[in-house]
């Protein structure tokens, strides 16, 4: 056997012993043996460099340094899951999906397990990146510290897609995490609080051969094969990728009905503290990949997807002071200050208030002992009081009438919740938020440009409105905290090149009440450029499907101040998209304005997204429901018969997909 041959020979040898040991729990080699046969390897290696192998085991050990972690973008979104509290919303969703697919259905339960998500990109059975979630578009690119983790195969086994990407979450088991903080206070460290925050920062470590330390393990819970023709449901998923040498936990089923999986939730709400791992809940899925498939997606969440989450930990604490910030809107949010108290494994001295009628609901006094809540097991809140303890101190709340930062007098507008400071051109906490609601990433994502620097311009009086950044030059920046050279380049190029973002994200990032991205996108579609939405009035916005008479009157009104149209001619004259740009490979027209179209089945040439941005794009609108007012249904094979029969009722047509083809590019 050639050098080649036996590295290579170690090589499969070592990856089978480290899938039986950490994947099987099957100790097939002593600690020893395996360190001898480790050690050999690596000196094959460094006296071999050219048969250096990226996936390779000794790579397990790290050692390799990351000053600063690039961004990669997923190659398919990683999106969060709508969250359910009870068996009657679990029930409501089952509602939801049964509407759309009108066959029987099959669910599969899987533990959610309370780590950091992970997307894993393979390509011919080997390791190529690992990615963090991020913002569910793009994440940090991790892979030099993921190829520690031995739960993570760097060689697939068996029969595996060519190019897919495994998604899986990144824990440290309890007994690890004991372990390890036993270690910590030997050597008078911090003890790590949870076992969510130490595997999030182990990943972060700049260090390999650190985190090679840490024990992180990898559970995967989905596969992404693009143009999938072999894996035909989530629980086949789950069986094959054990297979293929993934961690995969063993407690998962598939089951009939949601009550059967209300069983599941109740059995693992009540054993959750016997497993290994933290876990803050369930996860339900469709189980069958053709009926996600035509349930798809709302703008968060799949529609095929729950989590149910288990209750989450409460402590007691008491309130001390209230302190007021301001929002980009002039909203006037109180927070509560705390007496620190541990809660889910951090520390918390503050919690959100909300509003005055909130506080007044409540009763809330200074000095109160209150229970607290981590919504979602992350965000502090405030769910009771313990009226029995309250005593003489307790301080009725004095809510404030003036702007805790420009000192303006607070506005309550009829029916709304919150005060508002009007000061919105001179106060400002609101002037940076909206600058910084303008730079965000589903706006005009400005590279180089963070909140903390735009504080700093505003703070320095550099800038007073978004518009003043495209007048900003290097000389302005440099010098600034954190400003060096390079930076101040970086952040002056960010700002020209978000000339280039089309306009609904430039309507978007003007910050008007109650535009969200969505409403953003359906204003710029129906009116197509700027102008012809100032000078709309209110009968003409509230015809647009989905704007409301809260939303219309917001638009008009932020048109109706001269200083915002000033702003807009200002960012006009820099060149910023004020638009909507033709697409010059798809042909954009109105033929479908005033449709209301139903997509149903499966199709053979696009993809049912494709046919819904075809839709719209030519003026249409899509529903995902049959009524009156559907104009007509786009149907391919495998439309649910109860849908069908609706249609034939309410006598609405039904078209073929290449019919549909046909209106669209021939007429």
């Amino acid at each position: 056997m050639d050098i080649k041959d036996k590295i290579n020979s170690l090589r499969k040898e070592l990856h089978e012993y480290n899938y039986q040991y950490y994947v099987l729990d099957n100790t097939a080699i002593s600690d020893y043996e395996f360190d001898l046969k480790l050690k050999e390897l690596q000196d094959l290696e460094n006296n071999h460099p050219e048969f250096y192998d990226s996936n390779s085991p000794t790579l397990r050990v790290g050692g390799e340094v990351t000053k600063e972690f690039q961004s990669s973008i997923h190659n398919n979104p990683m999106f969060s899951l709508d969250n359910s509290y009870s068996i009657d919303e679990l029930k409501d969703w089952e509602k939801r999906v049964k509407k759309i697919i009108d066959q029987s259905i099959e669910y599969t339960c899987e533990l959610k397990f309370d780590g950091v998500s992970i997307n894993l990109l393979y390509e011919e059975g080997k390791l190529i990146r690992a990615v963090t979630r991020g913002d569910g578009i793009q994440g940090d690119d991790v892979t030099v510290n993921v190829k520690t983790i031995p739960t993570v195969p760097l060689i697939l086994k068996g029969n595996y897609p060519n190019r897919f990407e495994a998604r899986g979450e990144i824990v440290i088991p309890l007994e690890g995490l004991k372990k390890l903080n036993k270690e910590r206070v030997s050597n008078d460290e911090e003890p790590f609080k949870n076992t969510r925050n130490t595997a999030s920062g182990s990943l972060k470590l700049q260090d390999s051969h650190e985190v090679s330390k840490r024990p992180l393990e990898c559970l995967l819970y989905s596969i992404k094969v693009e143009n999938n023709s072999t894996l035909d449901s989530q629980f086949d998923v789950l069986n094959k990728a054990k297979e293929w040498g993934f961690n995969v936990s063993k407690n998962y089923t598939k089951v009939k009905s949601i009550d059967n999986a209300y069983e599941f939730v109740n059995y693992w709400e009540k054993n959750r503290n016997k497993l290994p791992y933290d876990i803050d809940g369930i996860v339900i899925k469709v189980n069958n990949f053709l009926q996600q498939g035509i349930l798809g997606y709302t703008s968060k969440f799949p529609r095929w997807a729950i989590a149910y989450k288990f209750k989450p930990d409460q402590a007691l604490t008491k309130l001390l002071s209230i302190s007021y910030q301001v929002g980009r809107t002039g909203s006037i949010t109180p927070v509560a200050n705390l007496t620190p108290v541990e809660l889910a494994g951090t520390v918390v001295k503050r919690a959100s208030l909300h509003n005055s009628d909130f506080i007044n609901k409540m009763d809330l006094r200074i000095n109160d002992f209150v229970y607290l809540e981590k919504g979602g097991d992350i965000i502090p809140k405030i769910v009771g009081i313990v009226k029995e303890k309250r005593t003489n101190d307790s301080t009725p709340i004095d809510y404030i009438s003036s702007c805790p930062e420009c000192k303006s007098p607070l506005v309550k507008n009829k029916g709304e919740a919150n005060h508002y400071c009007m000061n919105k051109n001179h106060c400002s906490p609101q002037i940076i938020g909206r600058i910084q609601h303008f730079i965000s990433r589903k706006a005009m994502d400005i590279d180089g440009l963070g909140d903390e620097t735009v504080a700093l311009l505003v703070n320095s009086g550099i800038i007073k409105d978004y518009s003043d950044l495209y007048k900003l030059k290097i000389q302005d920046v440099i010098g600034l905290e954190r400003m060096a050279e390079k930076s101040s380049i970086n952040l002056i190029d960010g700002i020209k090149k978000s000339l280039e973002i089309p306009f609904e994200r430039v309507l978007y990032a003007l910050g008007i009440r109650y535009v969200g991205s969505t409403v953003a996108k359906t204003l710029a579609r129906h009116y197509k450029n700027i102008d012809r939405l100032i000078s709309s009035n209110s009968i003409e916005l509230e015809s647009v499907d989905e704007i409301g008479e809260k939303i219309a009157s917001s638009v008009i009104e932020f048109f109706s101040d001269k200083e915002n149209i000033e702003i807009i001619n200002t960012l006009k004259s820099y060149g910023l998209q004020f638009k909507l740009e033709e697409n010059n490979n798809e042909s954009t027209s109105d033929i479908l304005i005033g449709k209301s179209i139903v997509v149903s089945g499966v199709f053979e040439k696009y993809s049912r997204d494709e046919l819904k941005k075809l839709i719209e794009i030519n003026g249409g609108k899509v529903s995902s429901s049959i009524s009156k007012n559907t104009s007509f249904i786009l149907a391919g094979s495998n439309m649910g018969p109860s849908k069908r029969e609706k249609a034939e009722a309410l006598d609405i047509k039904i078209i073929k997909e290449e019919e549909f083809i046909k209106i669209i590019y021939t007429t």
